[in-house]
């Protein structure tokens, strides 16, 4: 599962992110439900407003985030977001110019 923890406001956030050397975004998502997936990079996702439901594929586990929610995305895990619609401030680990699309990766049909 993807690790979960806290933060307390916008400044640690930013702190955070340039103290890991990753590349800062923020952004406003609309509502959505995905099907399972995986990226090629890792990720730090702090939850400013609204809800982010996340679902592990491995484990059928679901957390809802909430504002103040820091989620450490690692590259690989296949998993599954819905949500009415959020606000966060991202960390990637890629310089977003250079992110291979599509950023959802599917995962492999079985055989």
């Amino acid at each position: 599962m993807q690790s979960i923890t806290t933060f307390k406001d916008e400044a640690e956030a930013y702190a955070q992110i340039e103290a890991a050397g990753y590349y800062v975004l923020k952004s406003d998502f609309p509502a959505l439900k995905n099907d399972f997936h995986w990226h090629d990079f890792d990720s730090l996702i702090y939850i400013t407003s609204g809800e982010l439901n996340v679902t592990e594929h491995k484990s059928g586990k679901t957390v809802t985030c909430g504002p103040g929610s820091k989620i450490i995305g690692k590259a690989g895990i296949a998993h599954s977001e819905e949500s009415e619609g959020y606000s966060a401030i991202l960390g990637l680990a890629v310089d977003p110019r250079s992110l291979t699309q599509p950023v959802d990766k599917p995962l492999p049909e079985p055989l």
